[in-house]
């Protein structure tokens, strides 16, 4: 098997607890996320990996493939390890269990990505904002990338820091959560402790850049909607609401 999809599924979030299977718009969260991931054409399996069997039995419930992994891990990576440990793999896609508007391409383009470079062990994506609003957020995490595409830092801090207001506005890189990892990287990648800037920041991704590994970042028009609090929830159902109008 070349490519596999793993959707981490934890129930104990620490500011909206149970958000996977809160409902939005008839389904819970959980079902958006793997019905649109399973229109992605370049995933040749895709497993929902559960800590509680709440979010097993609603699995179940709509027919999606789910397995309960260990409670005891911190991040999301160490729950991809789990799942894959045993499989005969090459890539693995990180998907995000509270987005339930991810676009079936942006997960085509990001596996693409990782076909065309046989050398890369990891890749994210990555949309250009305009918003004032996001820039100022600790909750929209900003990127910045060298000419080649590669990211030089990932942080929730406005950045790049601006010298001087641009004329009419300006625009950064807000950073997409799914990523795409090698099966030997990630393994690679799970034997470093958190880092510094990591456990500053949060952001497990920094990990691979603080110990000299290259993230590629493939550039979207794909909005998405992460669900971290309750207004993320009424956002993402008028949004899908204006889909379907």
């Amino acid at each position: 098997m070349e490519t596999i999809g793993v959707i981490p599924a934890r129930y104990g979030a620490s500011r909206f607890e149970g958000k996977l299977l809160k409902d939005l718009c008839g389904k819970p969260v959980i079902q958006h996320v793997y019905e649109r991931a399973r229109k992605a054409k370049l995933l040749d399996d895709l497993i929902i990996a559960a800590d509680d069997d709440r979010i097993l039995k609603v699995v179940e419930g709509f027919g999606g493939k789910g397995i309960f992994t260990s409670k005891s891990h911190t991040t999301g990576t160490e729950r991809l390890t789990e799942v894959v440990s045993e499989m005969d793999v090459r890539v693995i896609v990180n998907i995000q269990g509270d987005e339930p508007l991810i676009h079936p391409l942006l997960i085509d383009d990001l596996v693409r990505a990782m076909q065309a470079d046989p050398k890369l062990k990891m890749a994210t994506v990555a949309k250009k904002s305009h918003s004032a609003e996001e820039f100022r957020s600790k909750d929209v995490v900003k990127l910045t990338m060298d000419e080649n595409g590669s990211a030089l830092y990932f942080s929730r801090a406005a950045i790049p820091a601006l010298a001087k207001p641009a004329p009419g506005g300006d625009w950064f890189y807000k950073h997409i959560g799914i990523y795409a990892y090698t099966k030997d990287f990630l393994f690679e990648l799970k034997k470093f402790p958190p880092s510094y800037l990591e456990k500053k920041e949060k952001l497990e991704q920094l990990r691979a850049l603080e110990n000299g590994y290259r993230i590629r970042v493939i550039e979207t028009a794909f909005e998405t909607v992460g669900i971290d609090t309750p207004e993320d929830l009424e956002l993402a159902k008028a949004r899908l609401e204006q889909e379907n109008a």
